[in-house]
């Protein structure tokens, strides 16, 4: 009599996508997305802002977006909660998942949700961690790396960076050769262990970031530690939470803080715009503010039109441009906006001054 060897449950494999505002990670969510790989894909995402842009850009496909809805993803114990029990509404479809992507707000540093999938239960024996996967901007990063206002914080760009398996050079196309290696060799020095890939429009080998067996023993974040820390991150104000503000323990411990100067500012429109008036509304705020500017994000009903128009914008470089037409007849306008000096009352106004001209005189 033979017995038969007791049988594996194959683990679902998981990737965080990370990377600071406006590095194209929804532009490389849609590229895997789209791509025919034959793979059953769920897609958990995270918002920064009361108003979910995000998932209104990820383009239409057969896989499954889950939204996440406490806020900032890098609230340990909440999100932790909320990451568990989207999983355990994963796992327990009929249908399994060969792989799931979790991407993490901009302003996160993924340590701690990476830290969700080596917790003793249920869900994290079914799952396994693949890798961190880390997009930067060509054009923008250095300047978030060496961001005086952050002195004496953390730095989540570097904090990304070095969490990374895999590190995408993005926008590659928008800036000359020499300032692409430079960077390469700037960012082999706040992490050598992770494979450096270049790109232009997130465009990658997918075999490079899928299927790659980041997080085993050696793994350099595993050894972290720090790790599995419950207290050693800590929103700031901006993500909506209710805090506890008595954290004077973790920061002294740790120095794991959010940069307080940033925040969103998330706005609904239910009256259709001029194309026109928006766009040089847009295009003169960041002429001005675009320093202050991180990441700029919209959809939005314009007059006249069938489509959803996206917008989007990082720093000074902005694009407008219609996409797919609109699914109901119930049409509302949002936008985020993220950095630093925002007038909530005053972009409000002024994109208010931008909704269409027979509308506005009503």
């Amino acid at each position: 009599m033979t017995s038969s060897a007791p049988s594996v449950t194959r683990q679902v494999p998981v990737t965080i996508l990370t990377g600071f505002l406006g590095s194209g990670k929804t532009t490389l969510l849609n590229y895997i997305l789209t791509q025919k790989h034959g793979h059953r894909i769920a897609v958990i995402e995270n918002e920064f802002g009361e108003v979910d842009v995000d998932s209104d850009l990820v383009l239409t496909s057969d896989e499954e977006i889950y939204q996440m809805t406490n806020g900032c993803i890098c609230c340990v114990v909440d999100v932790r909660t909320d990451l568990v029990r989207i999983l355990q509404k994963l796992l327990s479809q009929s249908e399994k998942f060969d792989h799931i992507l979790v991407e993490t707000s901009g302003l996160a540093d993924p340590t701690p949700v990476a830290a969700t999938f080596f917790m003793d239960n249920d869900v994290a024996r079914q799952v396994s961690l693949d890798g961190v996967v880390t997009l930067v901007d060509a054009v923008h990063i250095e300047s978030h790396l060496d961001d005086p206002m952050l002195q004496g914080m953390d730095n989540q760009a570097v904090d990304q960076i070095v969490a990374a398996d895999r590190i995408i050079i993005n926008k590659t196309d928008l800036v000359d050769a020499a300032t692409v290696a430079a960077l390469a060799v700037r960012i082999r020095k706040i992490n050598e262990g992770a494979q450096i890939l270049r790109s232009s429009h997130a465009k990658v080998d997918l075999t490079a970031i899928l299927g790659i067996g980041g997080f085993s023993s050696s793994s350099p974040i595993v050894a972290d530690p720090h790790f599995l820390d419950e207290h050693d991150h800590v929103c700031d104000d901006s993500c909506g939470h209710d805090h506890d503000h008595d954290d004077g323990h973790a920061h002294a411990d740790h120095g794991h803080m959010h940069d307080p100067s940033v925040a969103s500012v998330s706005l609904v429109f239910d009256r259709p715009f001029d194309r026109q008036r928006l766009s040089d509304y847009v295009h003169g705020l960041v002429a001005v503010h675009g320093d202050d500017i991180f990441r700029l994000k919209g959809i939005i009903e314009i007059e006249g039109d069938s489509r959803r128009y996206v917008l989007q914008g990082v720093h000074r470089i902005l694009e407008l441009k219609p996409a797919d037409a609109w699914e109901s007849s119930t049409r509302t306008s949002k936008f985020v906006f993220i950095g630093r000096n925002l007038d909530r009352s005053e972009l409000h106004s002024a994109l208010l001054e931008c909704v269409d001209a027979a509308i506005a005189t009503v």
